[in-house]
């Protein structure tokens, strides 16, 4: 299975290659007023206007560094098996991709109360890749605010 790897502060993620779409560059968003904390905008992607989330703000509560390596992921975020949307997701120190074997994927015998969208852990030689389930990213109340059309 082909992972893409990116950090939030230290910590190492990973996001399954099948729901990306395409790792664009940085670029600069249409902010929105008032809008939620994690919510870094809205991007033009090839004529149509998606909401960008900033992942780091979601995750751990602290903006994105904005370094040469940060991007915004275009992934497909699947509402069922009929309804998708695309969704940017930015990401600090998108810099590679790892093929690992689904018999890699470690279930922790412990489940955070908050966060349906951490998966399971890879091992691999530099320590643990938290695993980040896309189809479980967002609330209900953040699906209805950020994709209404999904409904």
């Amino acid at each position: 299975m082909l992972m893409l790897l990116f950090y939030i502060g230290d910590d190492r993620y990973a996001l399954a290659a099948r729901q990306v779409v395409e790792v664009i560059s940085l670029v600069d968003l249409k902010k929105l007023a008032r809008s939620p904390k994690y919510l870094a905008g809205l991007l033009n992607y090839r004529g149509k206007i998606i909401p960008v989330i900033d992942l780091c703000q979601l995750l751990s509560g602290s903006s994105y560094q904005p370094y040469l390596s940060t991007r915004i992921i275009i992934v497909n975020y699947a509402f069922d098996e009929e309804k998708s949307s695309l969704l940017g997701v930015i990401a600090e120190r998108v810099t590679e991709t790892l093929n690992l074997q689904e018999t890699d994927l470690i279930e922790p015998d412990i489940k955070a109360s908050t966060g349906a969208y951490l998966g399971g852990i890879l091992i691999d030689e530099q320590g643990m890749i938290q695993c980040i389930q896309v189809e479980s990213l967002l609330s209900e109340s953040q699906q209805r605010y950020l994709l209404p059309q999904l409904e």
